[in-house]
């Protein structure tokens, strides 16, 4: 679902560091973190892997925000099509995670609230620990599942997969 040319069509506009906070390390965690929930949640695993590279990648700022997953949300509308296919009904499952992501929700379709776990568990990052009560799923809360993310998150592990493919990448012109 995630193609070399999207991945460097997302570069090609992002603002951050791409080594940053919101950058490619932390959507590859998110990815990971969604994956393995998705597979306990019952939650669309393309949903899931497009919202871990379009949540935020449209961030102006490393701090507040607010419109950020609406801009993400946006940029998958311009790149559907062109970077990836999805049906429609899954494509409102992204736009609408993508959308609410920062809004704290804890209930709705499982494939949004299987997203919002999935980057919520990767909160250690910036020194935070997530809140259970905040977490929307079983599958997140589990102590096993938990404690994974959560190391990986706080020691900003990059997964093979994207130290491999992504973090090397360049900007690109359009």
């Amino acid at each position: 679902m995630i193609s070399p040319e999207l991945i460097s069509a997302i570069r090609s506009q992002y603002r951050l560091s791409w080594n940053g906070l919101h950058g490619c390390g932390h959507w590859a965690r998110v990815l990971e973190n969604g994956l393995r929930l998705a597979a306990e949640t019952g939650a669309n695993p393309q949903v899931v892997e497009l919202f871990a590279v379009f949540h935020d990648a449209c961030r102006i700022n490393d701090d507040w925000d607010p419109n950020h997953g609406g801009r993400g949300a946006d940029l998958a509308v311009a790149f559907r099509g062109k970077y990836f296919e999805l049906g429609d009904t899954d494509f409102i499952a992204l736009k609408y995670a993508c959308r609410l992501h920062t809004d704290g929700m804890t209930t709705g379709d499982i494939t949004a609230l299987t997203c919002w776990d999935a980057d919520r568990l990767d909160l250690g990052r910036v020194g935070m620990m997530p809140y259970k009560d905040l977490l929307c799923t079983a599958a997140a809360k589990r102590p096993q599942l938990f404690e994974w993310a959560n190391n990986r998150a706080f020691n900003r592990v990059i997964p093979e997969f994207a130290m491999k493919n992504w973090t090397h990448m360049v900007m690109t012109a359009s």
